[in-house]
């Protein structure tokens, strides 16, 4: 099993900056990709952004040019830079890894959560 650890989530004001940060338990052997994700109430849980182990990037429309994925150089930490962060972004937001397991299948992990509030 992974276990994925998550900080940096807190309360900012509209336009400010956070990043969360999420490390595995133990080196992913053979990681597919790490993401985000995050969720409020009464709302189905949404992309955020994903990043593959070969550096590709995806973001949802809502984010891009404000939030940058990334890793470190294991690929077992990713990070998720906020920037201009706007009151429809408070959301609990969790870290997502896929592993690939015997050579075809995939295993998914998720994070406890972290809370992130923009709020004035």
């Amino acid at each position: 099993q992974v276990q994925l650890v998550e900080s940096g989530g807190g309360l900012v004001q509209p336009g400010g900056s956070l990043r969360l940060s999420c490390a595995a338990s133990r080196s992913i052997f053979s990681i597919y990709a790490m993401g985000w994700y995050r969720q409020t109430p009464g709302k189905q849980r949404e992309l955020v952004a994903t990043i593959t182990s070969g550096g590709y990037t995806n973001y949802a429309d809502s984010v891009k040019g404000r939030f940058t994925i990334s890793t470190d150089n294991a690929g077992n930490t990713v990070y998720l830079q906020m920037n201009s962060l706007k009151p429809e972004d408070t959301a609990v937001y969790y870290c997502n890894a896929d592993e690939v397991w015997h050579g075809t299948s995939h295993l998914y992990y998720w994070g406890q959560g972290t809370q992130v509030t923009v709020s004035s």
